[in-house]
C-alpha cells in the first residue's frame, strides 16, 4: 500500500486536481500533495511554515481541546481560543443561579481569577511518522482477518512501547485510508487548563438551536482558556503554583479581515468522515438510521424547551444537554436531505458499477475486487434491522436520563455478586458512583424526564418490531395495555434512582446484600433489559458485520486508488491533525436566493426579538452598536463583521479551529457548517459545502469593547 501511495504522490504533480475546498489533508504531506495548489490559490507561506519538526511552525499552536474540539494558542503566555460551545460544559459547571456565567458571561481580569477545570486536557502534536511498513510487517494476503489483526496489533504494541521509552511522549499509532497506511503520532498532553473568559450566551449562542447549522449566522461562538504547566515548563496536574505555558509558536491575529475569493485554510482536528462508503452504507445512514434518530431527538428537544423556557434554574441545568441533543439532531436532517439533493446514493452506485467493470478487465483485479460490492450488499441486508434496534436502545431507551443513570450501577452489582468481591475495586466503584450521582442530580429535573420517558417509550413500541426488542416493552403491552404513561408513573414512583437521598444512603452504607435492592429496582430492571437485549441479540452480529465491513472497506479503498490512479485521495478524518483549504465565498441554497459571504452586527439587531431567548440582544451590545465605536475592529465602510463563510471542508472536531489567511495569520474561528452542506461527511458538494467562522475582529471587539478585557487582546500579536 505504501508503494501505491508514493506512486499516487508522483501522479499528483501532473494529474487533475480535486475541486478546491474538498479534502482533509495530512500536514506532514502538504509539500508533496498540496503546496503547489495552495500557492496557486493564493497562499503566501510554505508547507514547512505550517508543519515542521525542524523549527517552530503553525502546528505548535494547534491543540485538541478536550476530547472533541480544536483550540489554538494566541499568546506567548498560553492563552487559548476555542468555541463557546466547546467550552460550554466547563462554563456550565462553574455556573449557578448566584453566578450565572452562562447568562452573564465570565471574564478573569487577572490570572488569579482564572478558574481551574479538573479533567479538562489539551493535546498537542509534536511530530508524526509514517510507520506503514513496520505495522504491516509479516502481513500477507493469505492471512485471515483475525490473523491479520493480531499481527498488526502486536506490531503496534511493540512500536509504541519503544517510541514511548525513547521519546517520553504520549505515542499512538492510527490507521489512515481505512487501514492501508499507518502513522505514529507523538503528543504531549496538558492537564491544567483554566477558564479565562466567555461571552454571555446571548452572544456566544446567539441564534441558539434556531440558527444552529444555518447561514447567515451572527454568533460570537468563542471562549478563552489558558494552559498552565509546572515550573519546569512541562505538563502537570493542576497546582496553584503552576505557571502559564510558553509555546514554541502562537498564532498572529490579523485585523485585515477577508474578502470574497480570499484564500483561507483551517488547521484542526476533524473527527469523523466517511467519504468512501458504498451506496448501501450511505442509504443505511441517511434513509434508515437518521429519520428515526431525528424523530426521537426532536421529541426530547420539544420537552426540554417547554420546561427551560419556564424557569431559569432548569434552563441552566439543561443547557448543555439541550445543546448536545440538538447538535446531531439538526445535522442528521441536513445530511439526509443533502444526499437526496445530490442523488448521492445513485452516484455511488454508478461508481461501484464502474469499479466492478474495471475489475473484470484484469484477472488479478477481478480476483481481488469482484466480490466486494456484493459482500457489502449482503452485510447491509442484515445491518438495516440491527441498526434500527440499536438506535432505539441508545436514543429511545438510554435517551431517558433515569435509565441511563441506573445503568451506571451495573459494575457495582457485577463486582459485588462475585464469589470473592475485590473490596478495593468495590470502594473505587462506589466513590465514582458517589461523584457521578452528585453531578447527575445537580442537573436533573424529574418532570422533564418523566415526560421524555413516556414519549420515547411510545415511539419505541410503535417502531421496534415485536419479537425483536427488549422484554420490558412486552410488559408495557401485556400488563399495562400499551399505556406508556401508566408504566412510566410506576417506574418513577418506585425507583430509588429518582431520589438523591436514597442513592446517597445506598452508597454510604453499601453491603453486598444491597445488590438485590438494586437488581429489583424498577429503573435498573429496564436498563438491564435493554443491556441484555443488546448483548444477546445485537452485540455479536453487529461486531461481526462491522468487522467484515471494515475489512471490505480497506480492500475497496485500495481498489478505488488503483482504479483512479490519477486522482489524489485524502484519508477520512479520524481525530488527527489536518489541513483543509478553500476560499471565502457565499452560496445559493435555492432558486433566486444567494447568501453573501459575511454578516455584520447590524444583522444581530435585525434579528432581535426579546420574546425569543435565542434572539435576545445584550443591552451593552446595542449601546456599542448605536455608538458605532468599532475601532480598530471595524471595516473601512463603518461596519463590524460578525461571521463569514468559506469552502473549507470541515466536520465535527473542527469546532474551535483557527481559520487562517494566505500569510498564516488568524482571521476567524471555525464553529459550524451550513445546513445545506452537512452531507459533506459523506459527500462533499462544492456548491453548498461551507464552513462558518466567527470573524476574529468580532471576537476581539467583544473582549475589548464589550467585556473590558483588553488585557487579553494586549497579550496577542496583532497584525494591523
Amino acid at each position: 500500500m505504501r508503494k501505491l501511495i508514493v506512486t499516487l504522490w508522483v501522479c499528483v504533480l501532473t494529474s487533475p486536481l480535486l475541486l478546491a475546498g474538498e479534502g482533509m489533508w495530512i500536514p506532514m504531506l502538504l509539500k508533496q500533495l498540496n503546496e503547489k495548489e495552495m500557492h496557486e490559490m493564493g497562499m503566501r507561506i510554505n508547507a514547512e511554515d505550517i508543519y515542521s519538526i525542524n523549527k517552530s511552525s503553525l502546528k505548535d499552536a494547534i491543540v485538541l481541546f478536550g476530547r472533541g474540539c480544536t483550540g489554538e494558542i494566541v499568546s506567548d503566555q498560553g492563552l487559548l481560543l476555542t468555541n463557546h460551545h466547546c467550552g460550554f460544559g466547563e462554563i456550565q459547571k462553574h455556573s449557578s443561579v448566584e453566578n450565572d456565567y452562562l447568562t452573564n458571561g465570565f471574564w478573569a481580569m487577572n490570572k488569579s481569577e482564572e478558574l481551574p477545570n479538573p479533567g479538562l486536557t489539551v493535546t498537542m502534536l509534536v511530530k508524526m511518522e509514517d510507520v506503514t511498513d513496520r505495522v504491516l510487517e509479516k502481513v500477507t494476503s493469505e492471512l485471515t482477518e483475525l490473523q491479520r489483526s493480531s499481527i498488526i496489533k502486536e506490531n503496534i504494541k511493540t512500536l509504541t512501547e519503544a517510541a514511548v521509552k525513547e521519546s517520553g511522549l504520549v505515542v499512538t499509532i492510527r490507521p489512515f485510508y481505512n487501514g492501508n497506511q499507518y502513522f505514529m503520532l507523538f503528543n504531549q498532553i496538558f492537564k491544567d487548563i483554566r477558564l479565562v473568559g466567555a461571552p454571555p450566551s446571548n452572544i456566544g449562542k446567539f441564534g441558539g438551536d434556531t440558527d444552529n447549522w444555518m447561514w447567515p449566522r451572527h454568533t460570537g461562538d468563542f471562549s478563552v482558556f489558558r494552559i498552565y504547566v509546572g515550573k519546569d515548563g512541562k505538563p502537570a496536574e493542576y497546582h496553584q503554583d503552576n505557571v502559564p505555558y510558553k509555546p514554541a509558536y502562537h498564532l498572529p491575529i490579523s485585523l485585515k479581515g477577508v474578502d470574497e475569493e480570499d484564500f483561507t485554510f483551517v488547521f484542526g482536528y476533524p473527527a469523523r468522515t466517511s467519504e468512501y462508503l458504498p451506496a448501501v452504507a450511505v442509504r443505511n445512514i441517511t434513509e434508515i438510521s437518521n429519520p428515526h434518530r431525528v424523530n426521537m431527538r426532536g421529541t426530547r428537544l420539544d420537552i426540554f424547551k417547554k420546561y427551560s423556557n419556564s424557569e431559569p434554574k432548569i434552563r441552566i441545568q439543561y443547557a448543555s444537554k439541550d445543546a448536545r441533543v440538538a447538535n446531531a439532531w439538526k445535522k442528521m436532517m441536513g445530511e439526509s436531505k443533502g444526499i437526496r439533493r445530490l442523488n448521492g446514493i445513485e452516484k455511488k452506485e454508478a461508481l461501484e458499477n464502474e469499479f466492478m467493470q474495471w475489475a473484470k478487465n484484469d484477472p488479478a483485479f477481478d480476483k481481488a475486487y469482484s466480490g466486494i460490492i456484493p459482500a457489502f450488499h449482503q452485510n447491509y441486508s442484515q445491518l438495516d434491522r440491527l441498526t434500527l434496534a440499536s438506535d432505539y436502545i441508545s436514543e429511545g431507551g438510554f435517551g431517558i436520563e433515569l435509565f441511563q443513570f441506573a445503568s451506571r450501577f451495573r459494575p457495582l452489582v457485577e463486582e459485588a455478586t462475585k464469589p470473592l468481591p475485590d473490596e478495593k475495586k468495590l470502594n473505587t466503584i462506589i466513590e465514582r458512583l458517589q461523584k457521578q450521582s452528585e453531578e447527575f442530580f445537580k442537573d436533573y429535573h424529574q418532570p422533564i424526564d418523566r415526560e421524555v420517558a413516556s414519549a420515547l417509550l411510545k415511539l419505541f413500541l410503535e417502531n421496534q418490531p415485536a419479537g425483536f426488542r427488549p422484554d420490558f416493552l412486552e410488559t408495557i403491552n401485556k400488563k399495562y395495555k400499551g399505556n406508556t404513561d401508566a408504566y412510566v408513573k410506576m417506574i418513577f414512583d418506585k425507583s430509588m434512582f429518582t431520589s438523591a437521598q436514597s442513592v446517597k444512603e445506598l452508597l454510604s452504607a453499601f453491603k453486598s446484600k444491597n445488590t438485590r435492592i438494586i437488581e429489583k429496582d424498577a429503573a435498573f430492571s429496564v436498563a438491564a433489559s435493554m443491556s441484555r437485549f443488546f448483548e444477546e441479540q445485537l452485540k455479536e452480529p453487529l461486531l461481526a458485520l462491522n468487522a467484515s465491513n471494515d475489512s471490505l472497506q480497506r480492500v475497496y479503498m485500495r481498489g478505488l486508488m488503483e482504479m483512479q490512479n490519477n486522482k489524489r485521495f485524502y484519508p477520512d478524518a479520524n481525530f488527527t491533525l489536518r489541513i483543509t483549504y478553500g476560499k471565502v465565498e457565499g452560496y445559493s441554497p435555492a432558486d433566486a436566493i444567494y447568501y453573501k459571504h459575511y454578516t455584520t452586527l447590524e444583522g444581530i439587531l435585525e434579528k432581535e426579538d426579546p420574546n425569543i431567548y435565542d434572539y435576545v440582544v445584550e443591552d451593552r451590545l446595542k449601546e456599542l452598536y448605536n455608538k458605532k465605536d468599532y475601532a480598530p475592529y471595524g471595516t473601512a465602510d463603518g461596519q463590524l463583521r460578525v461571521a463569514f463563510a468559506a469552502s473549507n471542508h470541515t466536520t465535527g472536531g473542527n469546532s474551535g479551529s483557527p481559520v487562517l489567511n494566505a500569510d498564516g495569520q488568524m482571521v476567524g474561528l471555525n464553529f459550524d457548517r451550513c445546513w445545506e452542506g452537512t452531507m459533506s461527511d459523506l459527500m462533499y458538494d462544492p456548491a453548498m459545502s461551507r464552513n462558518i467562522a466567527v470573524d476574529i475582529r468580532y471576537v476581539l471587539f467583544i473582549m475589548d469593547k464589550f467585556a473590558g478585557a483588553k488585557h487579553l487582546v494586549d497579550e496577542m500579536t496583532i497584525i494591523q
